[in-house]
């Protein structure tokens, strides 16, 4: 079962990368693939050598590679989304999705040099760079391709088309990004119009740490017309829009809905919730809004993102709980 130690190294993670978004995000925009030149190849519109701008820099992929290694369950879902499931080799213990991914004991927060060498990976795929992972595995003649967590939806597709780039499936790339905004798209277009924005508490763990309406997902919900009551919290900013708020806060905020991302590793649900002290007398308790999301795919800021916001789309479209 997934425990909450497991998603605290998430939060930390996520406040971390706002305060290097705006550099995440101009390096995205300029993502590049190597052009022509003596020995390059092409194949189904990929060419290779390429290099690729990444978090950790310009990642040079010689040829199409055909033993990836993934060490981000984002990235392994992403993977599989563009095509290039075929070409996954092994992916880390918590890739559980799609159910074909080659899971291993491999851990994407400390990573073991010899064990993934021992893979004969021809690109690791990782969400941050734990342990100076790209200058390890360099050593070893082993590209590393960093894709943290998206801030915002651009970014997203901007890593859709990075692994195109990587793998050789730019086309499936671009296709996978067409496909996942028709879907945003067609959700917020269904959603109920309110003449005020809908407040939200959205719940990462047991301890009330939420998120604003500046992180990622804040901005998907927004487009179905919500705002998140973390916003005016005391050191929202600071912790790159993800606040720990206290009871007494929530209770105060009386919020429209409670969305719950903590259902599995926490065992949260609309009877634990309404047993927390004070708050039965909450609106969203008592009119049954209370949203509960699995916590991987609240996690994971890829291909599933439509269905977060599906599911949430629902629950507002009924009136009540999802």
């Amino acid at each position: 079962m997934r425990s909450l130690t497991r998603r605290l190294p998430v939060l930390a993670a996520a406040a971390a990368l706002t305060v290097t978004a705006a550099a995440c995000s101009s390096t995205q925009a300029s993502n590049t693939s190597a052009t022509s030149g003596s020995g390059s190849s092409s194949t189904g519109g990929a060419v290779f050598p390429a290099s690729i701008a990444a978090a950790n820099g310009a990642v040079k992929v010689t040829s199409r590679p055909a033993a990836i290694l993934s060490l981000s369950p984002t990235a392994t879902e992403m993977l599989y989304a563009i095509g290039a499931g075929s070409q996954v080799k092994a992916v880390d213990s918590l890739s559980d999705y799609p159910a074909q991914a080659p899971r291993t004991k491999l851990s994407a927060y400390q990573p073991n040099v010899e064990a993934i060498v021992a893979q004969k990976p021809d690109l690791v795929v990782e969400s941050g760079d734990t342990g100076q992972l790209t200058k390890r595995l360099a050593a070893f003649s082993i590209p590393v391709l960093e894709l943290p967590a998206p801030t915002t939806l651009a970014g997203e597709y901007s890593e859709f088309g990075q692994l195109g780039r990587a793998t050789g499936h730019p086309a499936q790339a671009q296709q996978a990004v067409s496909s996942l905004r028709a879907q945003l798209h067609q959700i917020a277009a269904a959603a109920p119009h309110h003449a005020k924005p809908l407040t939200y508490y959205y719940e990462l763990d047991q301890t009330y740490y939420s998120v604003t309406s500046s992180t990622f997902v804040g901005q998907l919900l927004a487009l179905l017309g919500m705002k998140s009551i973390a916003d005016q919290a005391a050191g929202a900013a600071k912790s790159g829009g993800y606040p720990q708020l206290s009871p007494e806060y929530i209770i105060k905020a009386n919020p429209d809905y409670i969305v719950l991302a903590d259902t599995l590793c926490c065992h949260q649900d609309a009877a634990t919730v309404a047993k927390r002290p004070g708050w039965s007398g909450l609106a969203a308790v008592k009119a049954g809004r209370i949203i509960g999301l699995n916590d991987d795919i609240a996690s994971r800021w890829g291909p599933r993102v439509s269905d977060l916001l599906r599911t949430v789309e629902t629950a507002i479209a009924k009136g009540g709980s999802g």
